[in-house]
Parts: structure tokens; sequence; C-alpha cells
């Protein structure tokens, strides 16, 4: 039997996962309420936790799909308006002396990811929420506890900042005015939307048999940006409609264990990120008169673009920040609370599918809670079935996420990669009988799970690395029986023939050892 009063949903977080979640739940008839540590996100004076401005996001299929699913009809088409296309990677080196561009396409079909300003992103999903009767948002306030199983939820709300007056004092408020207080708020469900180092998850784990990983890669990151071209010193030939080089590519700058990369906004700038080793940071800390040889000789150009006073100046006043690794299972507690975003797996930013993931978080979840009847029995269903199916794709896109690092920083230079990358292109466009595609066209252009492109692509490798090995093979097998012709037809003697099969299994030996 359903409850006879609408679910309360309580949504600690409004991140764009978080947002999002309370529209669904609101579309749904639930009383939501959302409660974010920091002020509302939508004022430029909200300072983000990691206290940057975060690298611009590329919305992919999967994210555009959760949105366009929420039930909002003009939201997708307002967010889209507020992206710059990204058909594919513009990979700058140096070759003879002169700097370089090359452009790679993300697919063969033409399909392209967005970049979006998180904040920008945020403020529309957050207006999307607000106007809906049976929303509230609740910011400055942090979660200090919460018992799922009384399913009650304790938060210390913080004051908020009185407005300085002239003289720049803090307007009089009397003392208890400025103390944090206590509330204690009750709830049917519970969703964990609140980041990587989760206060949901945190109190979750209490009362849940949770497996639970962290991990950081030797990998430390820092912002730049380039200006708009009219306040830019430099521009690249492929530069246009006011940006200093193309608008339409993701660029990198790509070193063997570094990168620097670029991505367009709609203001015509583009946020820059430095990812390097530790030790490097340590160095340019430590040196920083060595920063300048250091860009000029890994990452030809970009200083230029940045501006060589301003590149030096945001790598000192700008944070150099960690990347974090969360893997954990299950996701959820009962029929009580769930976690989904970084909460549940936060993830290193080189397949640009944090956000995208914890998007799709959302849909997948209210799929399963769709499924099933609305009391606890059927929400307990829900939730169990959510984590059943979510725990393997967030471990998988976890795994692709830090193995993408290769591929952008030495893959998109690498001849067996880009030659794969070929084949599989080829395939897919003009043989589609086949079902090929790349694993990045399945991954950004498709909502297939991500456990399955894992597994589809690990059999596409096996199919390709079995034709390449039938074709040399038969390729060898002519060669080795026109030479035993021939050698026989001119008289040489057994031994010499041996001798030529052992040389031809050496061969092959190195063959097999290439493809591996």
């Amino acid at each position: 039997m359903a409850n006879s009063s609408p679910t309360k949903c309580v949504i600690i977080g409004a991140g764009p996962a978080g947002a999002l979640a309370a529209l669904y739940a609101a579309r749904r008839g639930w009383d939501v309420e959302v409660y974010e540590l920091r002020g509302d996100l939508r004022d430029a004076s909200t300072t983000p936790l990691n206290f940057t401005k975060s690298i611009n996001l590329a919305l992919s299929e999967r994210g555009i799909n959760a949105m366009r699913q929420s039930g909002s009809d003009d939201l997708l088409e307002t967010v889209l308006s507020e992206t710059v296309p990204m058909y594919g990677r513009m990979i700058h080196g140096k070759s003879s002396s002169r700097l370089s561009e090359e452009s790679q396409q993300y697919d063969v079909h033409g399909r392209f990811l967005r970049a979006v300003d998180r904040a920008i992103l945020n403020k529309l999903l957050l207006n999307e929420v607000e106007a809906l009767p049976n929303v509230k948002l609740h910011f400055n306030h942090k979660l200090t506890g919460a018992d799922l199983r009384k399913r009650k939820a304790w938060f210390e709300q913080q004051p908020s900042r009185k407005p300085e007056t002239a003289d720049g004092a803090q307007a009089h408020q009397k003392q208890d005015a400025s103390r944090s207080t206590e509330i204690e708020v009750d709830f049917d469900l519970i969703l964990g939307c609140d980041g990587a180092h989760s206060s949901v998850r945190y109190h979750m784990m209490k009362s849940v048999r949770m497996d639970y990983e962290q991990s950081y890669i030797d990998t430390l990151w820092c912002e730049f940006t380039i200006p708009p071209a009219a306040s830019a010193s430099h521009t690249t030939p492929s530069a246009r409609d006011g940006f200093a080089t193309s608008p339409n590519h993701l660029h990198i700058w790509p070193q063997s264990d570094k990168m620097f990369i670029a991505i367009p906004s709609t203001d015509k700038s583009f946020t820059c990120t430095l990812f390097a080793p530790s030790a490097d940071f340590t160095s340019l800390e430590k040196y920083p008169d060595g920063f300048l040889p250091f860009f000029q000789a890994n990452f030809p150009g970009a200083a230029d673009l940045v501006g060589r006073a301003e590149l030096r100046k945001q790598f000192l006043e700008n944070p150099h920040l960690p990347l974090i690794s969360v893997k954990c299972s299950p996701h959820h507690h009962g029929s009580a609370g769930v976690i989904l975003g970084d909460a549940a797996h936060a993830m290193v930013p080189f397949y640009g599918q944090g956000m995208n993931a914890g998007l799709e978080d959302v849909r997948v979840l209210f799929q399963h809670l769709d499924a099933h009847p609305s009391n606890m029995q059927g929400r307990a269903k829900a939730l169990e079935g959510y984590s059943a199916e979510r725990v393997p794709d967030a471990h998988t896109i976890n795994d692709l996420a830090l193995a993408n690092y290769w591929e952008m920083h030495a893959g998109v230079t690498s001849p067996l990669y880009l030659l794969r990358k070929k084949v599989e292109e080829f395939l897919s466009d003009k043989v589609p009988v086949t079902g090929f595609a790349t694993q990045y066209s399945r991954v950004s252009f498709s909502n297939q799970r991500y456990s399955e492109v894992a597994e589809t692509v690990a059999r596409q490798g096996r199919i390709l690395v079995g034709g390449m090995l039938g074709t040399v093979l038969l390729s060898a097998m002519g060669w080795a029986a026109w030479w035993a012709w021939r050698y026989h037809k001119t008289g040489h003697s057994t031994m010499k023939t041996a001798d030529g099969f052992a040389g031809l299994s050496m061969l092959w030996e190195r063959v097999g050892r290439m493809l591996n």
C-alpha cells in the first residue's frame, strides 16, 4: 500500500548531481529539502571547496540524457546554449623548431563534447529547482550527524556573513546570533551528493558493511587561464571567433609524464590545467625562476598564450591540488539512504566523466525507484537494484578514467594507439554491421553501461589482434613457402632452409610481443 503522504527526501549537496536529484524527486511529487555546506552556489562570492574555479567540464551524452529525462522541457536547451562544442583534441607540439597543431577528431560520425562552466551549469539547475513549490534550498548548513535507522539528520546552521560598514567593520550583531545553531530533520530518504569527502557516506558506513577504497595518484594539478584573443599577446593559426586558439577543441600539450590542457569557455577564454608529478611542483615552488624554461621545454607555445608574466603569477597564486580516487560498495543503506556522484565514485578527471557519471546516477536511481512501489519495501528493493547495477559501472569508469591519463599524454602520439583507433573507426563507419566502435565513443556518445563498454571493447581488441595475427600469419606462411621454394630451386642445403624457418620463428615471436 502506498504512503498517504508524499515521500520526504533530504538531499545533501547542491552541486550538479544534488540539484538534478532534487529536480527528479520534486517532479515525482516528493517533498524535497536540499542542504548545502557552502553559501548559495549561484553567488560569485561563494568560495568553492577547493578554492579554485575547478576544471571546466566536458558535458557528454550521459549527462545530456539525464537532463533530457528530468521532466523540465526547457532545461536542456538552456544548458546547451551555454556550452561550446568540442569536436576533438588539438595536439600541440614543436616540429623542426616550429610550433605545430594537430587535430584529432573524437568521433568518425561527427559527434562532439560540450565544454561547460560548472558554475553556470549549477546555476541553471538550481534556478530550475528553486522554481518548484515542493523544494526548499538551505545553504550554509553543515551535516553533523545522521541516523539512517531512525531516519534523522542533524545540521549545524552557519550564521550568514553580515554586510560590512563603510569603514570595513562588520555590522554589529548580538553575541548569540553569531553562534551556530543545530537543527534536527526527519526524512524518508536521504541522498548523499556531497562530494569525495562525503559526510553522508561517513555516517552510512557506521551501519553498513561498506567496502571502501581511497587513493591519490602522484599527480597534482593547477589551474590557469588563457584570455580572449583581444587580450592575448599571442594566438595560434587555428584561432578564430575571438578565441586565442581553436574554440572547438580540447587542447593538449602532451609529455611522457605530464600534460597541459585547455578547455574553451563561452566568454572566449580557456580554462587550463597543468597536470604533473608532485616532484615537478615541488621543484617549481622551490625554484620559481625555472618555471618559464620548464613550460617552454615541455609545453611549447602555452606560456605565450597564457602570458609569460601571468603564467608565473597564476602558478604562485592558484592552489596546487591532489587528485583523489574513491571506490565503495554498496552505494545504499536499506530503504533510507543512497550516495551518488563523487560521494560514491570520485575519479580522476582524465575521461571527463565525473560529472556525467554523477548525473547519470540520478537517472538510473530514479529509473529503479519508478519500477517499484513507493513504500519502504519497494524503495529498499529499488536501492538494492541501484547498487547492484551502479557499483560495477562506477568501478569501471573509475579505472577507465585513470587509464585515460596515458591516452591523453602519451596515447595521442602512439602509432599503435592511433592505428587501432583508425581501424575501429573505419569498421564503425564503413562496415557498421560489425558493431565496432572506439572505447571513447562508447563512453562519451552512448548510454551503454560502463561495465558493458569495457567488456565490449575487450572483445573487440581480441578480434582485432586475432585478425592482425591471422593476417601476419598468412603473410608469413606465404613468405616462408616462397623462401623454401626459392632456396630449394637454387640448390641450398636443408640446414640453411631450417635456419631460415628459425629466423621466421624469431620474427613471429617479435610480432606477437609487439601486438600484445
